[in-house]
């Protein structure tokens, strides 16, 4: 089974109980769902979730170079610049771009440790793999439905 990690949106709206050994867990998702998390008893599962995969060598934290490729891939997609993969890209707003970041940082981190993203959030993921060739699957591929 290849490595994956799940786009917090996956977390929420498909709500997996157990997950994969072969998964991967990013602490910009984690750091997510813990801003969004409903009582203090969620935070701490969330936090022995933080440390039991960074024991294990499967947590995925932006390094200094993700998060200045992170910057430079936001860049290139607010100007609407040519990517060297399919072209054109059209302009992103000043919006998207503070909610773009974090999915920049998912993408960066998984394709440095080989992980594919499963995302039902296609269309922003879709646009940054255009800068940054991660592997995507979408959550109905992944989940079979």
């Amino acid at each position: 089974m290849p490595k994956v990690t799940f786009d917090t949106n996956i977390f929420i709206a498909r709500k997996p109980v157990e997950l994969p050994d072969s998964f991967y867990l990013s602490v910009v998702v984690l750091q997510e769902l813990v801003a969004g998390a409903e009582d203090e008893s969620a935070i701490r599962a969330f936090d022995a979730a933080r440390r039991e995969y960074e024991k294990a060598g499967r947590l995925l934290v932006p390094t200094s170079e993700d998060w200045w490729l992170a910057g430079k891939v936001v860049n290139a997609l607010q100007r609407g610049l040519k990517s060297q993969r399919q072209g054109l890209t059209p302009k992103m707003s000043a919006d998207e771009k503070h909610r773009i970041i974090s999915d920049v940082l998912i993408a960066r981190t998984a394709r440095r440790a080989g992980v594919t993203v499963v995302t039902d959030n296609a269309k922003d993921f879709e646009r940054i793999q255009k800068f940054c060739n991660v592997r995507l699957l979408s959550g109905n591929d992944y989940f079979g439905f």
